[in-house]
């Protein structure tokens, strides 16, 4: 019998059926072919149901093992007994049944002797094991003739220790008890039948070794028992030492040290100090680096162990690759073609199912089973990124709230919120709940945007604020953290909360002690409120006519009766803003495109486009240009020069040097931050001498474009100014940005040589958040991405010519030194 999925193997059995899983460098079934063969069976039928063609494949027509071997595959699972039916027409004589499966050196030409001596319809092999709770007990008179069955017994109903090992010697009459092509149990339904109509079934007590497999853990241990010689079934590699074999091929540094028991299979390499056992078990093909240890291990075929990887009591399955320092320990399970990356470190009884990527560094404390990662930090660029139910669970949202939780004091209050859509409720109430296990109270914002989010933090005073959004594509959410401020929290925070997160370090909070949920769904109307009185209405009746597109539903209703209150000359229109915060630059040049003509048609002075979670604002004024990204950043320090007393703003290092120009012109004061989000709002709110309440706040005109357009149309209205206007005082000047693939590993080699290179050239560079490279021409910033194993290269000059070529030699370098890496290796 070789149908078994072996779904409490799995990872192991994800790719191939149970039978087929390799004890000491064999498929486990292979041993049950070659026993029935000892014992003069060699005419062998197969009963296959879970990847019959990886069975067949191995083992073909049998005459490769001495044997001749029938196949018979069930179309629907048939239980034991039935599977066996199914194989009817070749059972025309007395047959032995045993699983595929399982390990076991039983002498059955005793069994069978015993069977016809009884005469029994049926013989049942039996043997004695400590536990018998995990089987079948049999309960049989002084002859050996079975009067009774348990099946997985409690304590108080183990009246014997003698169990039913699945191998039956069976006369083919018996098959006429077997209804055809129905689920039909030997246990559970044929022997208490035969119990019941009174046949001769007997059991046959042997003596030997018997182990199911029924999990990790036995797979383990049958290895084990192989290496110390506890089954009588011969190993075909060559004994090097009482305890050592070593198959054909295999090299072996002289410096490594080999702890015996240990097998090892064909065509290996053990590089210089690896330390192999005691009880490490490797397959054929299989490198293991220099300083390696594996300990209490099996390894299978086409593995790689990188260099000072440690494995302890691990299950490594084939064409694996364990890089440098990774750690794998005690139970834990690596499958089919997985990546572990440097330094990672794999937990006890974690299990990695095939084709998974560990990520360089991440710290792995449950199994990753469609996750296509682990994770050595949480927090990407913005936030913490990831897909709904596959990277972001409800498991991992409540831990996430416990790990914030810790991070935070107890009775602290923070607000929490989500888009509106029901993926990211799900996840916030997952969270709110490792919250208030860790004795924070909850105000519930309902659905908010972020930046509603932020000011609800300031506004009710609160220690932070959480907000979920969904993603642009691929059913990813963001969950944002924002510090006492309402702004991102820093690194020095997020690295806090990662620690509690991955080293599982939480408070809990005792039961008259756990954290409340407060409601603050009131927040967006304080919000707009606020808004109102911040404005003077009499510049907002003399701005320009403009065209409005808003993505979400609650900023639009809320926005437009502001501005229309106010008396500002706004017409709306709603089926644009989502097709223009796309990733597809030809679709977002359509819709902006329209947008246009639309203001043309009205004629608008100019149009405004808010993005869906209302953290994007676009610009287009009536001849077409379009106002986003940097050219907005450009756009708000023209007007602080132009208002500000102080006349300073803030930016990141890679923003246009134009802004350096226009502030000359108003002698104005440019202070470069790194690029990280959080870094820039800390900038810009330290800058900032206006408070939340009022005034043209340089984070606010960025960060919150609702903010931002009614300050907007309030300046046009006050100066009598045109977005045309205001776009005619801003100096031509040309961007390009522009990425490659970069190894996590090789990053640090690519920044440390480009360094090295542009200073023996004695260029003018700078060192903040990546390197930033002044030229004759322009400039170019080269920085790591952090979410992404890539080098982003980013370049401004005086034509778009110019900014490309510059990107592109600098791409070019870095490539260059990839490409050395690569051939020194």
């Amino acid at each position: 019998m070789a149908g078994g999925a072996g779904s409490r193997l799995r990872p192991l059995t994800c790719s191939i059926p149970k039978p087929m899983t390799p004890i000491v460098n064999k498929p486990v079934m292979e041993y049950a072919v070659e026993l029935l063969s000892r014992c003069g069976i060699k005419d062998i039928c197969v009963t296959l149901q879970y990847l019959p063609q990886e069975i067949i494949r191995y083992f073909g027509d049998g005459s490769s093992f001495g044997v001749k071997l029938s196949y018979f595959v069930e179309k629907t699972p048939l239980g034991t007994a039935g599977s066996v039916k199914n194989a009817e027409d070749f059972l025309d004589e007395p047959f032995v049944v045993i699983s595929g499966d399982a390990l076991t050196d039983f002498d059955l030409s005793r069994a069978i002797e015993f069977h016809f001596d009884n005469e029994a319809m049926a013989t049942i092999v039996l043997t004695t094991v400590e536990n018998p709770l995990e089987f079948g007990v049999v309960i049989s008179d002084e002859k050996g003739r079975i009067v009774k069955f348990l099946e997985k017994p409690g304590w108080g109903e183990v009246f014997s220790d003698r169990v039913n090992t699945g191998i039956y010697i069976l006369d083919p009459e018996i098959l006429k008890l077997i209804p055809p092509n129905t689920m039909f149990d030997f246990s559970k339904n044929l022997f208490p039948k035969l119990l019941e109509l009174g046949k001769p079934l007997w059991g046959c007590v042997l003596e030997g070794y018997w182990c199911d497999i029924g999990n990790i853990q036995q797979y383990r241990q049958a290895h084990f028992d192989m290496l110390e010689g506890k089954v009588k079934h011969k190993l075909f590699e060559t004994v090097i030492e009482k305890d050592f074999r070593m198959g054909k091929g295999t090299q072996i540094d002289p410096s490594a040290e080999i702890n015996e028991p240990v097998l090892i299979g064909d065509d290996c390499w053990i590089g210089p100090g690896v330390r192999l056992g005691p009880y490490a078990v490797v397959g054929n093909n299989v490198i293991i680096e220099k300083d390696a240890s594996v300990k209490r291990s099996v390894i299978w075929g086409n593995t790689y162990v990188g260099r000072g990887a440690a494995l302890r009591g691990a299950v490594i399955c084939k064409e694996v690759r364990i890089n440098d320092g990774a750690a794998v320990y005690e139970g834990a399970v690596i499958g089919d073609s997985s990546h572990i990356g440097e330094y990672a470190t794999i937990n006890p009884d974690v299990k990695i199912w095939p084709y998974k990527f560990v990520e360089r560094g991440a710290v792995v404390n449950s199994s990753i089973v469609w996750s296509s990662t682990g994770i050595s930090s949480l927090f990407g660029r913005i936030g913490i990124p990831g897909i709904i139910n596959l990277d972001i669970t409800p498991e991992f949202a409540a831990k996430l709230g416990c790990a914030y939780g810790s991070f935070l004091n107890k009775n602290d209050e923070v607000i929490v919120s989500h888009d509106g859509k029901s993926a990211t409720e799900m996840a916030k109430w997952a969270f709110i709940s490792g919250l208030l296990a860790s004795g924070i109270n909850v105000y519930d914002g309902g659905e908010l945007t972020a930046p509603i989010n932020r000011y609800g933090v300031r506004a009710l005073a609160l220690k932070g604020g959480v907000h979920f959004k969904e993603g642009d594509r691929d059913q990813r959410i963001n969950i944002q953290f924002f510090d006492h401020k309402g702004i991102n929290i820093r690194r020095d925070a997020e690295r806090k909360i990662e620690n509690n997160f991955f080293l599982e370090d939480f408070r809990r909070a005792k039961d008259s002690s756990i954290g409340r949920i407060l409601n603050a769904f009131h927040v967006t109307n304080v919000y707009f409120d606020s808004l109102e009185k911040k404005v003077n209405s009499n510049y907002l009746k003399s701005s320009p006519r403009i065209i409005l597109s808003i993505g979400n539903f609650l900023i639009r209703k809320n926005l437009l009766l502001l501005l229309k209150k106010k008396g500002c000359k706004v017409k709306n229109t709603d089926d644009i803003s989502d097709s223009v915060f796309t990733d597809r630059p030809k679709d977002q040049e359509k819709f902006l495109h329209r947008l246009s003509e639309i203001i043309s048609k009205e004629k608008a002075d100019f149009g405004a486009v808010i993005s869906g979670d209302a953290e994007k604002l676009i610009l287009i004024d009536s001849s077409g240009t379009v106002i986003a990204d940097d050219m907005y950043t450009v756009l708000i320090c023209l007007i602080l020069f132009k208002t500000s007393e102080r006349k300073k703003v803030v930016v990141p290092v890679n923003a246009p040097a134009v802004i350096e120009r226009i502030a000359e012109k108003y002698n104005g004061e440019v202070i470069r931050t790194k690029t990280l989000l959080s870094a820039v709002m800390n900038g810009m709110m330290e800058n900032d001498r206006v408070s939340a309440e009022g005034g043209y706040g340089q984070f606010f005109l960025q960060y919150d474009p609702v903010y931002a357009l009614i300050k907007l149309l309030e300046f046009m209205g006050q100066y009598s100014l045109t977005l045309g206007d205001l776009l005619n005082e801003i100096p031509d000047y040309y961007m390009n940005f522009k990425s490659t693939y970069c190894p996590w590993e090789a990053k640090g080699t690519v920044m440390r040589k480009l360094v090295d290179q542009e200073r023996k050239r004695k260029s003018s560079i700078e060192l903040l958040d990546g390197i930033k490279i002044y030229t004759e021409d322009g400039w170019s910033f080269i920085f790591p991405d952090i979410e992404k194993p890539s080098y982003n290269v980013c370049s401004e000059a005086f034509s778009q010519e110019t900014a490309e070529s510059l990107t592109d030699f600098y791409l070019d370098k870095i490539n260059e030194i990839l490409q050395e890496e690569k051939s020194k290796n």
